[in-house]
């Protein structure tokens, strides 16, 4: 995984892109004016830079060019802002940025565009890992105690398992939930977002869930080592 500087003024944005990219396996560098982001540029030397443009002591594209004339515009950057013409977005490109991400910033579109930046950087690199498919879990299944089995034969992560049925729904429904979600976490090595993605729901709603449900958030890791 990349070692990514994030540059913003904000502390929650920086909390927001901190969690989300640590949470994909990066490991996070985080600066919030220009002078911070020269000093861990030059001692972290990231694989990929998300640079706010609108800062209170030198702005993003000011400090872009400054990167690009001395020669060290020798990662990938990806320009942020809410506020920014299309002028400044094409300025920052010509100049060297290879993305643009307008705020609020959605997961899609941030998890995209750190795939692609990391991939054009070195295309001898997977863009990401391709996991194997794995069988689907049908309700059938689950009445049956059924486990799902990869193609090759090979048990993956723990499907299913037998409910007790003879129970109140409530009960049933929440033990049935915290094996659907701990299957997920395995399945996705404990990151909260991809579960995100896979189950449909907010980041915020999912941890209140998990916690709710009384799921072990580091099962899925450990299964992942």
């Amino acid at each position: 995984m990349a070692n990514i500087l994030v540059v913003d003024d904000e502390l929650g944005i920086r909390d927001l892109l901190s969690e989300i990219l640590n949470d994909e396996g990066h490991s996070v560098e985080l600066a919030e004016n220009a002078a911070q982001a020269r000093a861990a540029r030059n001692r972290a030397r990231p694989d990929l830079v998300l640079l706010d443009i609108w800062m209170p002591d030198t702005d993003g594209v000011t400090l872009l060019k400054e990167w690009s004339i001395g020669g060290q515009l020798t990662m990938p950057v990806i320009m942020m802002s809410g506020h920014a013409t299309i002028d400044t977005a094409v300025e920052a490109t010509k100049i060297g940025a290879q993305a643009f991400l307008e705020k609020p910033i959605t997961l899609q579109k941030l998890l995209k565009a750190v795939e692609t930046a990391l991939a054009r950087d070195n295309p001898r690199k997977p863009a990401g890992a391709v996991l194997p498919a794995s069988a689907e879990l049908t309700v059938e299944a689950v009445m049956a105690g059924a486990n799902a089995q990869s193609p090759s034969g090979d048990a993956g992560p723990q499907a299913s398992k037998s409910f007790e049925l003879d129970k109140p729904l409530r009960d049933a429904r929440d033990e049935f939930e915290k094996s659907y979600f701990e299957f997920h976490l395995a399945k996705e090595g404990g990151s909260m977002t991809r579960v995100a993605e896979k189950t449909g729901l907010e980041r915020t709603h999912l941890y209140r869930k998990l916690k709710q449900l009384g799921v072990d958030l580091s099962r899925g890791k450990r299964s992942a080592a």
